[in-house]
């Protein structure tokens, strides 16, 4: 009788670990994409894309990464840089004046 409850104990018990390791994000832990803080600056006119990642928990530093044009290099820059900030409110100023367009 006790075989029998510890043999139900134990397939229960590995329902459940299957269910917890099946419903986890498959995410690096502790890796970020940049390896340090990245570049400064990058020429606008190379930049073809540019990823914002936010702080997660498995990378604890905002990280943003530009693709560059006519190619697949990808390079990171600096969020703290002076360029960055600028290249971000610019974008943001594009942004809201497109949207003002696309209102009228």
């Amino acid at each position: 009788m006790n075989t029998m409850k510890i043999t139900t104990a134990m397939v229960i018990l590995g329902c459940l670990l299957v269910v917890e390791v099946k419903g986890q994000a498959r995410v690096p832990k502790g890796r970020c994409f940049c390896a340090d803080k990245g570049v400064n600056m990058v020429p606008p006119k190379l930049i073809e894309k540019v990823e914002i990642i936010p702080p997660s928990p498995s990378c604890k530093t905002q990280e943003i990464v530009v693709t560059l044009k006519n190619s697949t290099e990808q390079k990171c820059l600096n969020p703290e840089s002076k360029f960055m900030q600028k290249y971000i409110m610019k974008a943001i100023e594009k942004r809201s004046l497109q949207k003002k367009k696309e209102k009228k």
